[in-house]
């Protein structure tokens, strides 16, 4: 185990300034490999945060339904787009931002006035086409936070002449790990860990690799430094307290189903994951036109995106 280290393989810029770095640990016992893949795949994937786009105030509008005269795009297109704005900042408070712009043009994300020390990290990036001479003036609110935030749970009487957004603070988009067993002359097996990391750009492989360490390092030394109570005391249970996976929001879209599997759990009023979990896997087959092909498509999927097996 003091033999162990971590080096990269492979680090690259791909479209829209997205990341991907590839990286290996050696010298892992065997039986290690899946432990620390699969802590490093759940810390990078629910625990790292980033800033996005979580309101915003388009002048004249005040529903989401509405139509900007000029602009081809309805409202729910353009928020829809606003949300593939990727941004970068050092800062954890609430920041605002404006775009105003006269037409004719073509809206990008690089249009959008910022605050000091906050950047854009796909600035060709596509909102809307205004037609017309007209005038757009949007205002933009910026937030920090970690996982996915819906809508509806956004919404603020303070802010009620706002549009909310479905938010994906995520920054790592994607992480696989594979493992591999290696012998040495004595025949001793270890093994070695390929970790891939895809980020939206707003920070490296690398730096999101560096984070998930820290945070699992500030876990585990918490523990160690806790005082161990005696045996003799009871810890209160808290019935209701609720622990809230970080993806039991994530909207069924953001599972990219093929179109029978999505229309069935939209039937069925199934709008998240954490609606979906609800569900064992022979009561979702009982749904209507949901037959074992669709059954089998979620289940890959849950396990292949976010690491979710159904017994």
């Amino acid at each position: 185990m003091n033999n162990i280290s971590i080096r990269c393989l492979k680090s690259e810029k791909i479209q829209s300034g997205a990341c991907h770095g590839q990286f290996v640990i050696n010298s892992l016992k065997p039986g290690q490999g899946i432990t620390i893949g699969n802590q490093l795949r759940r810390v990078l994937l629910g625990d790292l945060g980033g800033i996005a786009i979580s309101a915003v105030r388009i002048a004249g509008v005040s529903h989401e339904f509405s139509t900007i005269p000029g602009v081809r795009e309805d409202i729910l297109e353009i928020l829809l787009n606003l949300k593939g704005v990727v941004l970068k900042t050092k800062t954890k408070d609430v920041q605002f931002g404006r775009l105003k712009v006269q037409g004719p043009t073509v809206i990008t994300a690089d249009l959008i006035q910022l605050p000091e020390g906050m950047e854009i990290v796909n600035p060709n990036h596509y909102i809307a086409t205004l037609s017309t001479a007209n005038i757009i003036e949007i205002e933009f609110k910026f937030e920090y936070g970690t996982g996915y935030r819906l809508a509806t749970q956004t919404f603020s009487e303070e802010l009620n002449n706002y549009l909310q957004l479905d938010t994906v603070f995520m920054p790592v988009q994607k992480v696989d790990f594979k493992i591999e067993n290696v012998y040495d002359t004595n025949n001793t097996s270890n093994e070695r860990l390929f970790l891939d990391i895809w980020t939206n750009g707003s920070i490296s492989p690398n730096e999101a690799l560096e984070s998930a360490c820290a945070i699992i390092i500030d876990l585990f030394t918490g523990l160690i430094q806790n005082t161990i109570q005696p045996e003799n005391n009871t810890v209160e249970q808290q019935p209701d307290s609720i622990s809230i996976e970080p993806y039991t929001n994530i909207a069924i879209e953001e599972l990219q189903l093929s179109v029978r599997a999505y229309n069935c759990l939209k039937k069925a009023q199934i709008n998240t994951v954490g609606d979906l979990l609800q569900y064992s896997p022979e009561k979702l087959q009982e749904l209507k036109n949901f037959g074992r092909k669709s059954a089998d498509e979620v289940f890959s999927t849950l396990k292949n995106k976010l690491g979710i097996i159904l017994n």
